[in-house]
């Protein structure tokens, strides 16, 4: 597994929204934006599911995703790459579906978790313009 060091962490973290891609079985991509994302170690991140459609299909049936996001002041942009797992019950899941609930009361808008993605990231690369456009950083 890959690890995020603090510099791509914290970029991530301060993101309000990132784009993840998957893609289907016979390889058709797919790419949504995410808010609901949470760091849960260097090498782990978990989304939840409120309306995922064609999102979960493509996840239950290719477990491969790519995040992508950027800072447009500095140009500063990665990509972490992973395979998922999606939870629907355990630990995991109770967490994420009781933040999910804390947003939706302070916010007052109707907001449900339905699962838990667990993203284990295999590979962070850079996508800022420039000579290392795409290098591997971990």
């Amino acid at each position: 597994m890959a690890k995020m060091n603090a510099k791509v962490r914290a970029l991530f973290e301060n993101q309000g929204t990132v784009a993840m891609a998957t893609a289907s079985a016979d390889g058709i991509p797919n790419v949504v934006p995410i808010g609901a994302k949470k760091v849960l170690d260097d090498e782990t991140i978990v989304i939840s599911n409120q309306f995922f459609g064609k999102t979960l299909a493509n996840l239950r049936a290719n477990p491969r995703v790519a995040l992508t996001f950027w800072d447009a002041a500095t140009h500063e942009s990665y990509q972490i790459k992973g395979t998922v797992t999606i939870e629907t019950s355990g630990e995991i899941f109770r967490q994420t579906a009781a933040w999910i609930d804390e947003i939706a009361r302070a916010r007052n808008i109707p907001l449900k978790s339905k699962g838990a993605v667990v993203l284990r990231i295999t590979g962070i690369f850079t996508n800022a313009p420039g000579p290392d456009a795409g290098a591997s950083i971990a």
